[in-house]
C-alpha cells in the first residue's frame, strides 16, 4: 500500500511557531525603525527651531538703529533700545526690514521679545510709533524655554542687566533716548538643551 505524503500536525505547529517568532522579530525591528525616524524628525525640528531663534537674535540686534519711538499715548518717547520686565524682555528699533511686496512703509521696524509660559515670542509693529498701531504681530520663536536673560555692554565695556542703565523719562534728551549698547548677550535656558549663550555686536 502506498503511504500518503504530507505534513504532520506537529510539523505544522512547529512551522507556525517559527513563523510567529520571525513575524514578531520583524515587527519589532520595523516598529523600532519607525520610532527612531520619528525621534530623528523631532530632533531635527528642534535644531531648526533653535537655529531660527538664534538667527532672529543676530539679524535683529545687528541692525539696531538709534531711533526712539513715541509713547503709546503720544506724550513722549521710548528709548531706541529698552529692556523691560520678566515677560517683556527687550524692545528696540531695527533697520533693514525687507519689503519684497513693495508696500509703502518705512524700512525701520519696532521689535519686542517676550517670554511667557515657557515660550519665547518675537513681536513687531507695522509702524514705528504705536499710537497708530497699538497691537503688535506676534510669533512663537521657541518653546520649552525655562528662562531668558539679556545683558548689555556699555561704551566702557561694563555689562549691565538693564538698558538704559539709568531710569530714562519720556522727555529725556534725545541723546539719551538714542543710546545703544555696543554688544548684547543672550542666555537661553532650555528644558532639553540646557543653557545656551550668544554674544552679538551692535553696530556703532
Amino acid at each position: 500500500m502506498k503511504r500518503s505524503t504530507g505534513f504532520t500536525l506537529v510539523e505544522l505547529l512547529v512551522a507556525v511557531f517559527i513563523t510567529a517568532i520571525l513575524f514578531a522579530l520583524g515587527y519589532g525591528a520595523i516598529n523600532q525603525a519607525v520610532q527612531n525616524r520619528t525621534g530623528l524628525g523631532q530632533a531635527q525640528d528642534r535644531v531648526l527651531a533653535v537655529q531660527k531663534a538664534m538667527r532672529s537674535f543676530v539679524q535683529d540686534f545687528s541692525q539696531v538703529v538709534p531711533r526712539p519711538v513715541r509713547q503709546p499715548l503720544g506724550e513722549g518717547y521710548l528709548p531706541a533700545l529698552q529692556s523691560g520686565s520678566a515677560s517683556d524682555l527687550v524692545a528696540f528699533t531695527r533697520g533693514g526690514w525687507t519689503n519684497p511686496a513693495g508696500v509703502q512703509r518705512a524700512a525701520l521696524q519696532r521689535v519686542r521679545y517676550r517670554f511667557e509660559k515657557g515660550e519665547l515670542r518675537r513681536e513687531y509693529w507695522s509702524v514705528l510709533d504705536a499710537t497708530l498701531d497699538p497691537a503688535p504681530r506676534s510669533q512663537v520663536l521657541l518653546d520649552q524655554v525655562k528662562s531668558v536673560r539679556f545683558r548689555f555692554m556699555d561704551s566702557t565695556r561694563n555689562w549691565l542687566d538693564r538698558w538704559p542703565a539709568n531710569e530714562t523719562s519720556s522727555v529725556a534728551p534725545m541723546r539719551e533716548l538714542r543710546a545703544r549698547p555696543i554688544a548684547v548677550e543672550i542666555t537661553l535656558e532650555l528644558e532639553d538643551w540646557g543653557t545656551m549663550t550668544r554674544l552679538i555686536e551692535v553696530p556703532g
